[in-house]
């Protein structure tokens, strides 16, 4: 028997269709955005204060970057928390203390070209694991992947970036 798949113009993940509405503030189908919720109690409720919360949110984010965007900040900070994550080896409560420097000290935030692919891994992967530590290392692994993804931005994030690191 055959079911009707929902796409998520986001992330591409195709899942069972729920006959959910989409999310287009998230670029995101209905039942993708439902796992993003779901993911989203997970890591609200985790006990690490490290917050992992901000991880998922840079990665969603990042993967569900609308190219019509009007707003430049959205694509910014979701992409410097990345960079610092993957990169810095920064934990959410750092990502998230340097998001409120940069909004602090800027209101204007270069545009980024989403890429064509947004990595091989989507929320969908992570709430695959078990809760756990394992789950938390997924979710790390689905942070790398969006950022590999991004390669052709990197280094513009990066120089945006470091400016509020010094």
């Amino acid at each position: 028997m055959a079911h009707d798949l929902s796409v998520c113009p986001g992330c591409g993940v195709q899942l069972p269709t729920l006959g959910l509405e989409p999310d287009p503030r998230a670029n995101a189908s209905g039942e993708c955005r439902r796992l993003m919720n779901e993911l989203s109690y997970y890591t609200l409720a985790h006990p690490d204060p490290a917050f992992i919360h901000q991880h998922l949110v840079d990665a969603y984010g990042a993967q569900h970057v609308r190219r019509e965007a009007k707003s430049t900040i959205g694509a910014a900070f979701t992409l410097a928390g990345l960079y610092l994550a993957v990169e810095r080896g920064f934990t959410g409560r750092q990502v998230q203390k340097i998001h409120m420097q940069m909004a602090s000290k800027s209101k204007q935030w270069p545009r980024f070209e989403p890429p064509a692919d947004g990595g091989p891994l989507t929320v969908a992967d992570v709430l695959k694991v078990e809760p756990g530590a394992g789950r938390d290392q997924e979710l790390m692994r689905w942070c790398a992947s969006v950022w590999a993804a991004w390669s052709s931005e990197q280094g513009r994030v990066r120089e945006m970036v470091d400016r509020f690191l010094e």
